[in-house]
């Protein structure tokens, strides 16, 4: 049996669709209860649990193998991670599948490069058996855009710099494989798209997708940060968007293309045009 943290979120929610789909036991824990009702009107074994209350965590872990791990990127992510892997090593879950972060590095100044750092060792000296997916760059993060997208320009502070960016569907797939799957003890594997490319060629694309002329704007760190608040993110947010974007992704700093999605799966990773294909209407809605 399989539990999956994160289960109304993009990743998690992808991961019960396949694991619902290949027809795996798996149940999934949400903190609300409409959440809950929602997931059993899909079908879907479904367990109240919240992070912050660890208490809550021991009823939806009962009787529970494997145990999947993702969590949002905010401030309380290393307790909550934590509490997770305690809970399962207390509860006797065999092996933990968790999503990292490529960047990760405990003396990052991105926050959740360094949270995920500092929970990868905490789990792998938990004494529970462990699987570490480590995936770039998100393309759902394009998704932001869609209104200035709208507008003809794609405002980011990431210099000339390139990512691997990662389709996060290709993530929960990869996920989805590893928890059905024996052979991935101890292993940490890196996730990649097909192909590396920099803001100007992403600009290029949308502008192919959506049919209007889309023009880049490389942002000096003072106005990028300006237009993440105004478009309503937290300090702390912001502070690490402006470090991700224009310290490890303008200094080029993340990794080449890997091959891992399709060793793992059979299938090569989706392109950066067919992930935009695939959300024209997003685009499109906005303008």
């Amino acid at each position: 049996m399989i539990l999956v943290l994160g289960a109304t979120g993009g990743i998690g929610g992808e991961v019960c669709r396949q694991l619902k789909q290949a027809g795996a036991p798996f149940r999934a824990m949400a903190r609300k209860q409409e959440q809950i009702d929602r997931l059993r009107q899909d079908g879907v074994d479904a367990a109240l649990g919240d992070l912050d209350r660890p208490e809550t965590l021991t009823a939806a872990m009962t009787g529970i193998d494997t145990l999947f791990l993702v969590t949002a990127p905010e401030p309380p992510q290393v307790a909550r991670e934590t509490a997770a892997i305690d809970a399962a090593r207390r509860a006797g879950v065999g092996r933990i599948v968790k999503i990292s972060a490529s960047d990760c590095n405990v003396r990052s100044k991105i926050p959740w490069a360094r949270a995920h750092a500092l929970i990868d060792h905490h789990l792998r000296a938990s004494g529970v058996d462990w699987t570490i997916l480590m995936p770039t760059a998100f393309m759902q993060n394009f998704l932001w855009f869609t209104k200035p997208v709208a507008k003809g320009y794609l405002p980011l502070g990431a210099g000339k710099g390139s990512v691997s960016w990662i389709d996060s569907r290709d993530i929960a797939r990869v996920a989805a494989t590893v928890l059905t799957q024996d052979g991935h003890s101890r292993a940490t594997y890196f996730l990649t798209g097909p192909q590396t490319f920099d803001m100007k060629d992403a600009a290029a694309q949308l502008s192919k997708v959506t049919e209007r002329n889309v023009r880049y704007l490389d942002l000096p760190v003072p106005v990028f940060r300006t237009v993440l608040r105004l478009a309503g993110n937290s300090r702390w947010m912001a502070n690490g968007l402006i470090a991700q974007f224009s310290d490890m992704v303008a200094g080029h700093h993340d990794i080449d293309p890997t091959g891992e999605v399709e060793r793992l799966t059979g299938e090569p990773p989706k392109d950066f045009a067919s992930f935009l294909r695939d959300h024209r209407d997003a685009f499109a809605r906005a303008a």
